[in-house]
């Protein structure tokens, strides 16, 4: 459906630009969004490279063994249905680590092999179980304490602050993941009494 929609908010801009006689902009403004495309995605990749380098040190330091000890209570408490000893557990505490720290990227491969994790707890069902449901809603508005992509870009463009971006990220991201929740909560309850 988003192709589609894509699609026709195309042939309709082409359209109007040929109606109106800036088809010379239009494909100006294609050349050069192209290029900028491909400058920027070069400049990301090195902070990505630097960051999963960055979680590469903390895992094998301990640290990242560390953060999951310390989240695994509240992780535990978020999906029950989730053995401890399970993969499943395992990637989903990996990919809400990657995603605190802003990598979005890393956070996705994590991301699929927890939802196959949960997928073959569920019994391979292909409908979506309570786990599979918190674990979309906490992923999609994740905590982020450092966002460095969004720091990146802000640096590529040569923001006079940069980092000024890291406080209301972490505010927002907070009460995001804070209503998702409680969202999450409110539907898994009220759909259990209907049952």
């Amino acid at each position: 459906m988003v192709n589609i929609i894509w699609v026709f908010l195309t042939v309709i801009g082409i359209i109007f630009a040929m109606v109106n006689g800036t088809m010379d902009q239009v494909n100006e403004a294609i050349f050069n969004g192209a290029a900028e495309a491909v400058t920027l995605c070069i400049g990301l990749i090195s902070v990505l490279v630097f960051w999963l380098g960055m979680m590469k040190i903390a895992e094998d330091a301990g640290l990242l063994k560390k953060l999951s000890l310390l989240f695994r209570p509240i992780v535990k408490k978020l999906f029950p249905d989730v053995p401890n000893d399970h993969p499943a557990m395992g990637y989903i505490l990996s990919n809400m680590m990657a995603n605190m720290f802003g990598l979005g990227n890393a956070a996705t491969p994590l991301g699929i092999k927890a939802m196959e994790e949960l997928k073959r707890l569920n019994g391979g069902l292909d409908v979506a179980s309570r786990s599979m449901i918190t674990f979309l809603a906490i992923n999609t508005s994740s905590i982020t304490l450092i966002p460095t992509m969004v720091i990146a870009i802000r640096m590529k463009y040569e923001s006079a602050s940069p980092t000024e971006i890291v406080g209301p990220t972490l505010i927002a991201s907070f009460c995001s993941a804070i209503g998702a929740i409680i969202i999450d909560r409110y539907f898994y309850y009220r759909r259990k009494k209907k049952a």
